[in-house]
């Protein structure tokens, strides 16, 4: 991911929140395009290259009524494909492929003393992501435009560890994920700090394939805790690997998109990015 096209996600994402805040009036392309100061002809070049799917169909992706539609579908539910095993093609993402080691009592217990943690700093679809490794595993990854603040949030999680900024090979295969090519990637593995609960919650997220969605209350149902849908909420809101563990593919039963750690419109762009790869010529919007 070069500075060009993490430019022209930032412009993408103007433009995302531009319709979210005036999509009752319906704007057009062209008042689109004029709010992120590009002719209509390069603003949908630029989404399209971007999105794969015009403006126009990506905000069928991202409505309301879409959501609820994918959330409502009972010709299979949401886990029994999640359940299949391997790729197909490029409508799957990497979820069978990573594998969550949490981390020791006594590790999580010091807050990370005597740990040491390699960070760098990347590009990706959706911005600026700062991804972190201990020697067993993926520990961090967050999306954020300011570096310093993204560095801050990782010390917040582990205070007593060490760090050094630099690239390792865990880190590599992580990042693969925003390349679509997911054939090499080997089997990711995750080292995360977390209570049993939140370890499950995590667990069960990365079960909800790629363009689906989710509610609270199925995750809850999948840890077979149907009353802990408020405890759920509370531990996905936690979930310190961005993208990787799908916390943006939970949403409200309503069908509102709803919060997320690293901003409503990223959550939105990455819900509408992934529903614009997969097959959804049967679905009506």
């Amino acid at each position: 991911m070069n500075e060009q096209e993490y430019i022209n996600y930032t412009r993408i994402a103007e433009a995302i929140e531009y319709i979210l805040q005036n999509h009752t009036e319906q704007p057009t392309l062209e008042e689109i395009a004029k709010k992120v100061y590009l002719s209509p002809f390069h603003f949908q070049k630029m989404f399209t290259d971007w999105a794969g799917v015009s403006p126009k169909k990506f905000l069928q992706f991202i409505s309301v009524q879409h959501a609820k539609q994918i959330l409502n579908n009972s010709k299979t539910t949401l886990f029994e494909t999640a359940y299949k095993t391997g790729l197909s093609g490029t409508g799957r993402l990497h979820d069978l492929f990573v594998k969550i080691e949490g981390m020791t009592p006594g590790e999580y217990k010091n807050k990370g003393e005597n740990l040491t943690i390699n960070y760098s700093f990347a590009e990706s679809l959706f911005g600026r992501i700062l991804v972190a490794s201990t020697y067993k595993g993926i520990c961090y990854m967050g999306f954020s435009d300011d570096k310093q603040i993204a560095f801050s949030e990782l010390e917040k999680r582990f205070p007593k560890a060490s760090f050094i900024q630099q690239t390792d090979e865990i880190q590599q295969n992580a990042l693969k994920i925003y390349t679509q090519d997911w054939s090499e990637i080997n089997k990711i593995k995750l080292h995360l700090k977390g209570t049993d609960f939140q370890l499950k919650v995590w667990e069960a997220l990365l079960k909800i394939p790629t363009g689906n969605l989710a509610t609270y209350g199925n995750i809850a149902n999948l840890i077979q805790k149907p009353k802990a849908s408020r405890a759920v909420g509370t531990a996905i809101g936690n979930n310190p690997i961005a993208f990787l563990i799908p916390c943006h593919r939970v949403i409200q039963s309503t069908g509102i998109f709803g919060g997320y750690m690293w901003g409503t419109t990223r959550k939105t762009a990455i819900i509408g990015w992934e529903a614009s790869k997969i097959n959804t010529s049967n679905i009506t919007v």
